[in-house]
């Protein structure tokens, strides 16, 4: 028995590593997603009220971030070639907090649809690599965790957001300037965390890990699903405080329905890492999104505080949990060498879904209220996850994940 324990504590001690330095790692992900794409939702009412924005105009901003997103999705796998993915990472991190604190400096429209685009495109690097570095870890420490742990970043994000924001009021300028500060100080700390994304897993060529095959067309049923998910799921945070706003309600509740918001996507984790490893297919994918489409139809159910406030918690701890799971049926159903070049691509769906989604639900909650954006959200994670629930990586995608490393294997089994 003593001789079993000598043997774990190593292993043991190698996940803890691997899990601290996942919680650096997720500062991109608080940065990227929680301070550049998120907190926007905050803003809105004042910049709506400020601006003279319809509905249509506020979601073609979120939507700007999207197309941002989708471009940089798209040129993340050449950046990585020239640059390495650590480097990518910590610029990518640089130029997300150069473009909030951009935003802060004018109310023209044309500008902050170019600052929030280019905060897409920074996010897109950031969110690509850290993935790519957070699965690298997981094959590391033979465990799910890391990868749950980087995307719960967001939450942090959220948090900062929920509690800073509202408090300011209509003070916008200092707001993108607080924002685009934090995100500089994410930077600075996460600086080191991506450093295991220059390290090949054994057996693997350092080239091919920058470059890979794309798998989309073995795992479709799963990349309907996120294109569905990515499509629905933005408008709600995008709207919750405009739609708190229509209801009037007091700054409390929109400080505690965000930071609730925010602290359920830190907890997610602890909820969803060992679904995510070890559930067979895509079951853990599709009760995160029927879970989602749930807690979004909550709030429209019965607007009372409490039961808002529920639904934030729901959602938060949901959402995130989605590309944590497509992320960990990625790593379990291709090769490590392609891992950085099906992210981008899985990556490229989800950024076009965020895009569109927004500004065709602004248009339709312009001609009906802000409800309708909640209700975009509850509809579209349905449908994904009834589609999620009869999907599963083809037999191809099961052959190309046959020659990865047996720490990789190892890891998908934790």
């Amino acid at each position: 028995m003593s001789d079993l324990l000598a043997l774990g504590t190593p292993a043991r001690r190698e996940t803890r590593r691997e899990t601290r330095q996942a919680a650096r790692l997720a500062l991109g992900t608080a940065s990227a997603l929680g301070l550049a794409r998120f907190a926007y939702g905050l803003l809105l009412p004042a910049m709506r009220e400020e601006l003279h924005w319809s509905l249509a105009e506020a979601g073609a901003m979120s939507a700007a971030n999207g197309l941002g997103y989708l471009l940089g999705a798209l040129v993340t796998a050449v950046v990585v070639r020239r640059l390495g993915t650590a480097a990518t990472f910590r610029w990518g991190m640089v130029l997300t907090a150069l473009a909030l604190a951009v935003t802060a400096t004018s109310d023209a429209y044309p500008v902050l649809l170019a600052a929030r685009a280019a905060a897409g495109v920074a996010g897109a690097a950031v969110f690509v690599t850290g993935g790519v570095v957070a699965s690298r870890l997981a094959a590391r420490a033979a465990s799910g965790s890391p990868i749950t742990v980087y995307f719960a970043g967001a939450g942090l994000g959220i948090v900062v957001g929920g509690a800073g924001i509202p408090p300011l009021g209509d003070r916008l300028h200092l707001a993108w300037a607080g924002l685009g500060l934090a995100a500089g100080l994410a930077a600075l700390l996460s600086w080191t965390a991506a450093k295991a994304g220059e390290d090949a897993q054994p057996g693997e060529d350092p080239q091919a890990a920058t470059a890979g095959r794309v798998h989309v067309r073995p795992l479709w049923g799963v990349a309907v699903a996120y294109l569905l998910f990515a499509t629905g799921y933005i408008t709600y945070i995008t709207f919750l405080s405009a739609y708190l706003a229509d209801r009037h309600a007091p700054l409390g509740q929109v400080v505690l329905t965000w930071t609730a918001l925010g602290l359920a996507v830190v907890a997610a984790p602890a909820l969803w890492s060992r679904p995510t490893a070890q559930w067979p297919g895509t079951r853990a994918l599709a009760t995160l999104l029927g879970l989602l489409g749930g807690g979004a139809a909550l709030a429209m159910a019965a607007p009372a505080p409490p039961v808002i406030l529920a639904s934030a918690i729901l959602y938060g701890a949901t959402f995130m949990g989605v590309p944590a799971a497509v992320t960990a049926l990625i790593k379990a159903n291709t090769p490590p060498a392609d891992w950085t070049a099906t992210l981008a691509a899985f990556t490229t769906i989800f950024a076009g879904g965020q895009t569109a989604g927004p500004w065709l639900a602004g248009l339709v909650a312009d001609h009906t209220s802000t409800a309708a954006a909640l209700a975009w959200t509850a509809i579209l994670c349905a449908a994904a996850a009834v589609i999620a629930a009869f999907a599963s990586p083809s037999r191809r995608a099961r052959a190309g994940s046959a020659g990865k490393t047996p720490d990789a294997e190892a890891s998908t089994r934790q």
